[in-house]
């Protein structure tokens, strides 16, 4: 497999080093341990000749030539973490060079990847207009706002489609990673992934901080908080737009498009959060945690807690101590 990492000035130095060891595991392991397949040939590229980390660190990277045919192409994510870093970065003449060097390669036929904030420049050249996807949890009203054509959600930590894949937060990076390296050998993968320490993780719903995300618009924000404050009580969509001095329609409106679920769905995310914080903490059993998130009774809390983070409570309560 032939893997080409497109480098840019400023990127998540962790992003490009953690996906670089990773395919050099399975490159070694594949030559040692299994016959000397597959392959990985891994290289890095710049549309500029010189390139430096986001830490600063000069990344030396190879001339894209016509005649380079990758496998797939993977954007690792830039190290602007805020949007207020993002935005003009992502109208730099490097980036726009990157995408339309990315719509020359999708059109050849070569599949394209990318982590964190590398799904922007995916979505900056319009490759993912249509398409699902993923990208970092924190930025994901960002992303809604600027690219509504695409069908995103950031709950998921891995999103395959025709066009490549897109992969989520920070360390979404190993998840892409071994993914592909999956996609030639499970074996292989599995081998990797128990020198790394790390498993292909499916969604990115147990690391979401819903507070970051009300942030991103006023009116959000205060829903938040009144959400918070009335937990206990149940969610009322009229209760809540009455009380925000809004109407019921604007409230759901807003949900929609800045975090892409309605205002009962994030109350639930609330619920799961507090819960999540009791189960660590309190030392209530679950009929007095649900009780505490407006629940008459342990076992619907359970059902949400394993719709929404996968795992039942004796897990979570394991993981947590």
């Amino acid at each position: 497999m032939r893997i080409t990492i497109l480098a840019l000035d400023g990127l998540f130095d962790t992003g490009l080093a953690v996906m670089r060891d990773a395919f050099g595991l399975a490159h070694r392991f594949a030559a040692r341990e299994m016959g000397g397949t597959p392959r990985f040939d891994v290289s890095v590229v710049g549309v500029r000749r010189r390139v430096r980390s986001g830490q600063g660190m000069p990344i030396p990277v190879a001339a894209i030539t016509p005649d380079m045919k990758p496998d797939w192409v993977i954007v690792p994510a830039l190290g602007t973490a805020m949007p207020a870093e993002l935005i003009p970065a992502l109208a730099r003449s490097d980036v726009r060079l990157a995408t339309a060097q990315l719509r020359t390669w999708h059109a050849g036929g070569v599949s394209i990847g990318a982590s964190c904030i590398g799904t922007f420049i995916m979505a900056e050249a319009g490759l993912l207009d249509g398409r699902e996807a993923t990208t970092t949890w924190w930025l994901a009203p960002l992303f809604r706002q600027r690219y509504p054509g695409v069908l995103l959600d950031e709950s998921r930590m891995l999103v395959p489609t025709d066009v490549g894949v897109t992969a989520g937060a920070a360390m979404g990076h190993l998840d892409l990673a071994l993914w592909l390296i999956r996609k030639a050998s499970p074996e292989l993968a599995s081998v990797v992934s128990r020198y790394l320490l790390a498993d292909i993780r499916t969604s990115q719903a147990p690391y979401i901080i819903p507070n970051h995300l009300a942030q991103a618009d006023p009116l959000i924000l205060r829903f938040e908080k009144w959400a918070r404050d009335h937990l206990k009580d149940g969610f009322s969509l009229k209760d809540a737009a009455s009380a925000l001095a809004t109407s019921a329609r604007t409230l759901q409106r807003r949900c929609e498009a800045v975090l892409g679920k309605s205002p009962l769905s994030y109350f639930q995310d609330l619920r799961v959060e507090r819960a999540q914080s009791l189960l660590h903490g309190s030392g209530l059993d679950l009929d007095a945690i649900a009780a505490e998130v407006g629940y008459v009774d342990g076992a619907t809390l359970r059902t949400l807690l394993r719709e929404r983070l996968g795992r039942g409570v004796r897990d979570l309560r394991a993981n947590l101590r």
